[in-house]
């Protein structure tokens, strides 16, 4: 259907919209025409992708604005964004003709995900690829294979390199299958293709840490402009991802790596001094101009970009002291040395960078200055050195990784060294930990650089709190409800057994006897009332591993198993993979089954449940994070002191949209239904039931609160029977959940007169 939104022509490819796809076009369309920053929370199975991508690209087609950014946490959600995508595309063509409609949209990912050659293609992990790339495609490599033929190079990226400027796409939308299937069909090497290809391409599709981790962003994100559109999908754990990409962990093992990589080091500039020295010489006088002269880099060559990204290092000149390659070597050595000494602690110790660095300067005679340039001065030395095996070198990287942000920054971090694992204090497995406190300095640039960045998720409740996390302004911050044509959602909140005992996952009560056994009686009683698949989240795997070793001790697995089969998510993604398998074949033939899994795990996060593969999904308990953890005590700290909130309220807040994304995996679209159990007695409280998303405090009726197991069977019998009947798919009037095109004209008429 084809549209006008506030005189902007829209281009959908289905028959009807949702009402709430329409209010949130409207909003989008405001936020963009306001070139500002939005954060927009929308029910999971509304349609979210395609209504993000019909505006955009008709905003695209109308405005003089840059390309779509479109940010995805996996691989999956990438493919599916580009699928949505290729729909809307054939109909634009269909719309507008082909000429006019022409774009040209690309998904962009790993080597690993993406080579094609046959032997890197085959290594296990993402850093072998690289290295086993980089082996076939530094320039020295090739400059050296032009005299001996027998040195190998990757033919793809020779074909690539010899086409020049003239490899490019043809117009359309590729996924990164069919990356692949064009590189093997022109002999090129799709990976280098699709980076050179972003700079022509209208929408790219890519993971968050192109954007958000400085050392990928520095090299991918670099030469988009300021007019982009970029959109954080699936956004509601975004500040977790921004701490993780400025957060490092060095483990003993990690400092006796980073001794034999120095050495290693050490041995190659000898090498080089005694046959190459002038390589040497050409390298320090490119560091006394400053780094900035890197840019003149060949593609292939470029490895990872420094972990920060102020331009102002970049114009610097490189501290005297580091310039030397072998001055270089002994000042790293210096550094690892010396954190040698602070993880034979036996006491855990906490404290900010400045401290750090002040001990580290009297100890050591390391300065600030001399760490900021650590990790680009390492990168420059490989590079001159010739070394092509990087994934050997990840050990030295993570210590030069550590140096810069260290060096860099002097708020927002704290250093905690750990002499062991709480949870297994006998042995000693020292750690020293920089941890980022502050998720805006990751986000920072990115608001800063371009004109619409979009925050949205289906679970971004309150919303309130991540402009404060983020520290941004937003000028549309809002919340869509669900429209339905019948109440195809049931969450209750159940807070005692049958024997009105209360349950709960508190620390004192989730060990009792009397709680374990209410929680198995709850999954009996259900599993013998709700037909094919129902799936239960537990709070910790080891929780988890704890309440079913003892509901087969009370004989309660057994039960169940009469009913359904029963799978387990673990650690293991491959058992996890096979057992979801099985779970999707034991409901498909009618069996039945319960696939228990774990809040923040995989599962959580990323598996639909959709239609009769989830028809009940219990949450045993509230995924709070693990309190005691020294990284989270500073990181609440430094929010109540920088941002004034309270713990309290955070945790809260970080457990409850951790709940609401298990609870959403259950229904996927507004054909389907499902029905949600919040199985603890502080669900209760108003404080952790005003946290949860609009869309599910309006089907959390009074009478669903406070419920018994044998209450709470009771109403799901009936909802059970509700389902059952027919029902009326695009509703009248008011109660409309599908809109025509006819509709949407009246729509914009009457809006018109008024």
């Amino acid at each position: 259907m084809k549209f006008k939104i506030e005189g902007l022509t829209v281009y959908f490819p289905y028959e009807y919209i949702y009402p709430e796809q329409y209010q949130y076009m409207l909003e989008l369309k405001r936020a963009l025409d306001a070139k500002g920053h939005c954060l927009l929370e929308m029910p999971t199975g509304t349609g979210k992708t395609i209504t993000l991508l019909s505006l955009i690209t008709s905003y695209q087609l109308a405005n003089p604005v840059g390309k779509l950014i479109y940010c995805t946490r996996t691989v999956h959600e990438m493919e599916k964004v580009l699928d949505e995508l290729r729909r809307l595309h054939a109909f634009q063509e269909k719309e507008i003709g082909k000429e006019a409609a022409k774009i040209l949209a690309l998904g962009l990912s790993s080597r690993k995900n993406l080579c094609i050659h046959p032997v890197v293609s085959g290594e296990g992990s993402r850093e072998s690829v690289d290295a086993g790339c980089r082996k076939l495609t530094a320039s020295w490599v090739r400059l050296a294979a032009v005299d001996n033929p027998n040195i190998e190079t990757c033919d793809f990226f020779e074909n690539y390199e010899k086409k020049g400027a003239d490899a490019l796409l043809p117009p359309g939308v590729y996924t990164l299958h069919e990356l692949r299937n064009f590189g093997r069909e022109k002999g090129w090497c799709p990976y280098f293709l699709a980076r050179h290809m972003i700079q022509f391409a209208n929408i790219v599709v890519y993971n968050y840490q192109y954007m958000l981790d400085p050392k990928v962003a520095g090299i991918i994100s670099r030469e988009l402009e300021k007019e982009c559109i970029v959109v954080f999908d699936e956004a509601h754990n975004i500040d977790n991802v921004c701490i993780e990409a400025l957060s490092v962990n060095i483990r003993q093992q990690t400092l006796e790596g980073a001794t034999r990589n120095l050495n290693k080091i050490s041995q190659v500039i000898d090498k080089f001094k005694s046959t190459d020295a002038n390589r040497l010489r050409q390298e320090y006088n490119r560091l006394v101009e400053g780094l900035a002269q890197r840019g003149d880099l060949p593609l292939a060559d470029h490895w990872l970009a420094n972990p920060v990204l102020p331009d102002d290092i970049l114009k610097e000149a490189v501290p005297g002291n580091i310039r030397r390659a072998e001055h270089f070597v002994a000042f790293l050595k210096r550094l690892v040395q010396y954190i040698k000494g602070r993880l034979l602690t036996d006491v855990v110790e906490s404290e900010g960078p400045v401290s750090f660095l002040t001990s580290l300067g009297r100890e050591c005679s390391i300065d600030q200055k001399a760490l900021r340039f650590c990790y680009d001065r390492l990168t420059s030395l490989l590079e001159t050195l010739e070394i092509t095996d990087t994934d050997e070198f990840l050990h030295i990287q993570a210590v030069c990784d550590f140096g810069t942000l260290i060096g860099t920054y002097q708020r927002g971090f704290a250093i905690i060294i750990e002499p062991y694992d709480d949870r297994m204090p006998n042995i000693p497995d020292p750690v020293l930990q920089l941890s980022c406190l502050d998720a805006s300095l990751a986000i920072k640039p990115v608001f800063e650089r371009f004109q619409s960045v979009v925050i949205t998720s289906g679970t971004l409740s309150p919303l309130d709190l991540y402009p404060r996390l983020l520290s941004f302004n937003p000028v549309i911050f809002k919340s869509f409800t669900m429209t339905l044509t019948r109440d195809c959602l049931c969450p209750m909140i159940l807070t005692r057994g049958s024997d009105q005992l209360p349950v709960s996952t508190k620390f004192d009560m989730r060990s009792d006897p009397g709680v374990v056994r209410n929680y198995g009686r709850l999954l009996l009683e259900m599993v013998a009332a709700v037909p094919d698949g129902v799936v239960c989240f537990f709070v910790s795997y080891s929780y988890m591993d704890g309440i079913i070793n003892s509901w087969n001790e009370m004989g309660i697995l057994q039960e169940v198993m009469q009913h359904k089969l029963v799978f387990i998510e673990t650690q293991d993604v491959v058992e996890t993979t096979l057992a979801l398998d099985n779970y999707r074949r034991a409901c498909d033939c009618g069996r039945g089954a319960v696939f228990f899994s774990v809040a923040r795990g995989k599962v959580a996060e990323g598996i639909d449940f959709d239609k009769h593969y989830g028809r009940l999904v219990i949450m045993y308990g509230i995924p709070f994070q693990y309190t005691l953890s020294k990284i989270l005590r500073a990181r609440l700290e430094y929010l109540r002191e920088t941002f004034q909130i309270k713990e309290g309220d955070f945790l809260t807040f970080d457990a409850v949209r951790q709940a609401a994304q298990c609870v959403g995996r259950v229904i996927r679209s507004k054909a389907d239904y499902g029905m949600m159990i919040f199985a603890d007695k502080r669900y209760n409280r108003h404080d952790k039931r005003s946290k949860l998303p609009g869309w599910i405090q309006t089907h959390l009726r009074d009478a669903h609160l406070n419920l018994s197991t044998d209450m709470s069977l009771h109403i799901a019998r009936e909802f059970l029977r509700k389902m059952a009947q027919p029902y009326d798919k695009k509703g009248q009037g008011a109660n409309a959940t599908l809109l025509s095109q006819a509709d949407l004209e009246r729509m914009e008429m009457e809006s018109m007169q008024a």
